[in-house]
């Protein structure tokens, strides 16, 4: 113990230290202290190491730190692509700031195009300062994102110009040339672009924008549509003014909408009361809700076809929900080998030798060299036609895992 100020005795920072190490150990079942430097730099790798797990694709959530509290630590040299917010309440200004700030900036993909700054003091000078010193006087717009109201200005005159293109979704079937689709394309990727800032706000409300969430996930479908097909036409080495066009797709993916979630829907329509009066309107409701979803959202449109035909199959009559999800399970399983036989069959792939191919991409997301790819082959391409069949079958193989395995 120390004396505090007048007189008032107060734990050593030391000791208080300690206990938020005893409280780590407690959660985690690990055995860190901070009685040298030695021992609390082992404190601080595996208190980093964790943080940076939730980048991994195997992470567990039990095992992960939600929220770090820090005074100097950890605000420069961390990177993790999951960390989304800071909480401010400290004076920073010059390089100092920017690197605190910088730690939330790392895109992740899946609707993370810029992190959270949230101050509990007033940094806006400071902030302004900095920008203009380590950049230039005009780059203050490109750095930080305007304020919401700004935002959804923006946001609602994007909506009038794609209005000029197309009036509702369905116009979008009918657009006669590649430069309207283009159009279009181009445009309500403003809006999303604009959306994934607007929905990062805490004052986020959709009543505040000239386009119902409703139109907006139907204009998302055919925005989608354009751009299997396209894929499609690529794959056909069909020339399109579109074939440069970068959907964005990593803006529009969801999380929490997957299989998962999907199936929770099922079961709520499967056990949908047969006595209630108005139960046939509800699951006709439900199963239309289900529907746009499979349409709107990027990951499961390649589930689509199967999950529609397990709907047809499966949901007929009630089920409680542990017999939905045992049913979707096996009809799942059933039609994955289904396919994995398919594969191999029309690319004369050994099955074993291809299984281990798709183990090793899922795990490092990265595409197999040609040479592994060739490996796979009971029968081997002529020079000519080798890379077209390494192509084929990788874009099979991903297909194959971004169907059954994501």
């Amino acid at each position: 113990y120390i004396g505090g100020e007048g007189g008032t005795v107060s734990t050593h920072t030391r000791d208080k230290l300690q206990a938020c190490v005893n409280d780590y150990n407690a959660m985690f079942g690990t055995g860190h202290s901070v009685k040298d430097g030695k021992a609390f730099y082992a404190y601080y790798k595996a208190v980093a190491k964790r943080m940076k797990s939730r980048d991994r694709k195997d992470f567990r959530p039990d095992q992960g730190i939600d929220i770090l509290l820090v005074v100097n630590m950890f605000l420069t040299g961390f990177d993790a692509k999951t960390l989304n917010t800071l909480y401010v309440d400290k004076n920073l200004r010059y390089h100092g700031l920017i690197q605190a700030f910088s730690r939330t900036n790392r895109i992740l993909g899946q609707r993370k195009s810029q992190g959270n700054i949230v101050c509990f003091r007033n940094l806006k000078p400071k902030v302004d300062e900095a920008i203009t010193l380590f950049s230039n006087k005009d780059a203050r717009e490109a750095i930080l994102v305007e304020p919401y109201d700004d935002v959804v200005k923006e946001f609602n005159l994007v909506v009038q110009e794609l209005k000029k293109i197309v009036a509702k979704p369905d116009d979008v079937d009918g657009l006669a040339s590649e430069e309207d689709v283009l159009a279009f394309v181009t445009t309500f990727r403003k809006l999303i672009r604009l959306m994934n800032v607007l929905k990062s706000f805490s004052e986020f409300d959709a009543d505040d924008l000239e386009m119902t969430q409703q139109r907006f996930e139907d204009f998302k479908s055919k925005y989608l549509d354009i751009h299997d097909r396209v894929k499609s036409d690529k794959e056909e080495e069909k020339a399109s003014i579109i074939d440069e066009i970068d959907f964005e797709l990593e803006l529009i993916r969801r999380d929490e909408i997957n299989v998962a979630y999907i199936l929770a829907l099922l079961a709520a329509i499967s056990e949908a009361s047969d006595e209630d009066e108005d139960s046939e309107e509800t699951k006709k409701g439900k199963t239309k809700a289900v529907l746009d979803i499979l349409g709107s959202e990027p990951r499961l449109r390649s589930k689509k076809e199967l999950i529609e035909d397990f709907m047809a199959t499966y949901l007929i009559g009630r089920r409680s929900a542990d017999e939905l999800k045992e049913a979707f399970e096996a009809y799942w399983v059933g039609k994955k080998d289904e396919a994995f036989r398919r594969i191999c069959r029309e690319e004369d792939l050994d099955p074993d030798a291809f299984s281990q191919l798709m183990q090793a991409y899922t795990f490092s997301d990265k595409e197999p060299l040609a040479d592994d790819v060739v490996a796979t082959l009971k029968t081997k391409p002529g020079i000519r036609e080798r890379a077209k069949r390494v192509k084929q079958i990788i874009a099979r193989m991903i297909g194959f895992i971004e169907t059954y395995d994501e």
